[in-house]
């Protein structure tokens, strides 16, 4: 599937208003800390988008204090038809993206298409991304498998990562998930 050295983590507009609408924005808000620490733990090209952080708040400080991610600040839906968000993702040149946000059904979704017509591999954490109402999460889900995404979550994400038990960082990140 994907490693380390293949692999962009794609964190969409987890962003304080953002979390505060949803039913579950803490679950989402504290798995998205765990993806987002072990990219920091195993040195992973990471990329963070803000839609419109004027009015919807910076990235919540849980994720921002993990250390200085390269952050993006976009108005388009989807982070691919951002320029400099283009721009800095292809200088990675990684062909698989592991994704998740808010809302699934908005950006993440538009973002996930984007990637997918542009050749490359997608999985989308299902469990770090939300919508306020839970039957457009499913539908974008259900939609983003249909054009070919791979929905998957946190812990699969992360032991995928890992690939073995004697990886040197496995109880660092077995740790986030205790």
């Amino acid at each position: 599937m994907f490693d380390t050295n293949n692999t962009t983590i794609v964190c969409i507009d987890i962003q304080d208003k953002l979390v505060n609408m949803l039913q579950n924005g803490e679950e989402i808000k504290n798995n998205a800390v765990k993806i987002m620490k072990a990219a920091n733990i195993l040195n992973m090209d990471t990329i963070i988008t803000e839609q419109y952080p004027k009015g919807l708040g910076a990235t919540v400080s849980e994720i921002m204090s993990i250390k200085d991610f390269l952050t993006v600040e976009k108005t388009s839906f989807s982070a691919y038809k951002t320029d400099e968000f283009r721009n800095e993702f292809d200088k990675l040149k990684n062909k698989n993206i592991i994704i998740f946000g808010i809302e699934t059904h908005i950006c993440v979704l538009q973002s996930v298409i984007d990637f997918l017509e542009n050749g490359y591999k997608v999985y989308i954490l299902k469990d770090c991304s939300a919508s306020r109402c839970n039957e457009n999460h499913q539908t974008a889900l259900d939609l983003a498998k249909q054009k070919g995404a791979s929905v998957i979550t946190l812990e699969i994400a992360l032991f995928e990562l890992l690939k073995t038990s004697k990886h040197v960082n496995f109880k660092e990140i077995q740790a986030l998930i205790k």
